[in-house]
């Protein structure tokens, strides 16, 4: 977490004490915490740790998972800088795609029959999680066409884990972003004519304006907005208003009928507690610092 202090506040004297970073004694420790809380920190359900390879490939993934999306996910993990930890994920990325059906049966028998039928092997992900990486890292995943994120982490205390991606990026960007306009323009376009295209494409660029980093993904029933997880889910157009469920706490927002809504525990397609609706741009432009917060959050 490259020039970030974190200070403990008191209330009884005003002071303030810095809260010293530190790595890890040793990986596993990063590793544990990690996959005890995956879908918290990551987005991403647990599967399995350490998952041996085979005596041919001679290899074992330190964690293997599936996000929000079905995407299968492997996350490698180093104490400190390591310039090997991208190819060794990438080793990995590539024997996971030779393996489809293995990695299915682990899913069955973790997650589920439905989960397994819906995993989306066009998008696997490949999440570092390391205590630095050097800028020849950052460039390096740039040049590469599958979907990594680097993960800075450092502790802090005795009890506070700081994540900080570095770098993320999804694989085939520029023929996802071209297809991504396509389909938006073809679901609103199939609903109500030009003013849902209008109104779809202002959602899908103040989406993506909001930041580096931003991924999107393609699902049958909606298209999710992605950093390290999920910030925002936007169905297909109905006739005459655009759905969208946010990473926002409900409970700090002041609903308003017709335009926000709570639908914690209720059924519905993508991720999000929190659902938006929108019939105009109007509603786009007030929608903005709730597609930030859910951005921030994510």
């Amino acid at each position: 977490m490259s020039g970030l202090k974190l200070f403990r506040t008191s209330t009884t004297n005003r002071g303030v004490t810095e809260v010293m970073s530190r790595l890890a004694e040793v990986e596993a420790d990063v590793q544990g915490l990690v996959e005890a809380h995956m879908e918290t920190l990551l987005g991403v359900r647990f599967l399995v740790s350490e998952y041996g390879t085979g005596s041919v490939h001679g290899g074992r993934i330190d964690s293997l998972g599936l996000d929000e999306n079905g995407s299968p996910v492997i996350v490698e993990y180093k104490r400190s800088t390591d310039a090997g930890v991208i190819h060794q994920g990438l080793f990995y990325l590539s024997w996971l795609m030779d393996h489809r059906a293995e990695f299915e049966h682990l899913v069955r028998g973790r997650l589920g029959a439905t989960a397994a039928s819906q995993v989306l092997w066009s998008r696997p992900r490949l999440i570092c999680i390391a205590g630095d990486f050097t800028r020849y890292d950052v460039h390096a995943v740039r040049e590469h066409r599958r979907s990594i994120d680097l993960v800075r982490y450092r502790f802090f205390g005795t009890d506070l884990l700081g994540l900080e991606t570095v770098a993320s990026v999804s694989g085939g960007t520029q023929v996802a972003r071209r297809a991504r306009r396509q389909a938006v323009a073809r679901a609103a376009a199939d609903v109500q004519g030009a003013s849902m295209v209008e109104l779809a494409h202002a959602v899908d660029e103040a989406l993506l304006g909001l930041g580096d980093g931003v991924n999107c993904v393609e699902r049958k029933q909606y298209r999710a907005y992605q950093r390290l997880r999920n910030f925002a889910c936007v169905c297909p157009p109905q006739r005459s208003k655009l759905l969208v469920y946010l990473k926002v706490d409900p409970k700090h927002v002041g609903l308003v009928p017709g335009f926000t809504r709570d639908v914690t525990g209720l059924g519905h397609h993508g991720t999000g507690d929190l659902e938006v609706q929108l019939r105009t741009p109007r509603d786009v432009e007030r929608a903005q610092d709730l597609f930030r917060a859910s951005y921030a959050a994510a």
